[in-house]
C-alpha cells in the first residue's frame, strides 16, 4: 500500500476504487450512493471504542511498521502497559460484567 500510493503520488497516476482496494490503499468500497451513509456508520462504530486504545493502535501501527522488530514490540508492550492500567479498560471490564455498554472517558 505504502509504495502504491507514493508512486501515485509521484506520477499522478489515478486509479479506480477496485484496483485501490486490491493495492490496499482502501479498506472499502462502496456505492457513491452510499457513501456518506457508510462513512457515518463507521464513524459511529469507531466512535463506540476506547479512544485511549484507538489512540494506541494507531500509534503502534503507523510507527511499528517501520521499525525493527524488536522495537516494535516494545512499543507494543508499552501500549499494553498503559491501556491496562487506564481507567478505560477498568470501565470496559466493569461494563462486561454488568451487562452494559462502556462509557469511554479516554483517561
Amino acid at each position: 500500500g505504502k509504495f502504491q500510493a507514493l508512486r501515485m503520488l509521484f506520477t499522478g497516476c489515478l486509479v479506480k476504487a477496485p484496483q485501490a482496494l486490491a493495492m490496499g490503499l482502501v479498506s472499502e468500497v462502496v456505492a457513491d450512493e452510499s457513501t456518506l451513509a457508510r462513512a457515518l456508520e463507521l464513524a459511529m462504530e469507531i466512535a463506540r471504542l476506547p479512544p485511549l486504545a484507538l489512540a494506541q493502535i494507531k500509534e503502534v501501527v503507523l510507527a511499528g511498521a517501520d521499525l525493527p522488530l524488536d522495537s516494535a514490540l516494545a512499543l507494543e508492550r508499552k501500549a499494553f502497559q498503559l491501556l491496562f492500567d487506564s481507567q478505560d479498560q477498568k470501565e470496559g471490564m466493569q461494563a462486561f460484567l454488568e451487562k452494559r455498554p462502556p462509557n469511554y472517558q479516554g483517561k
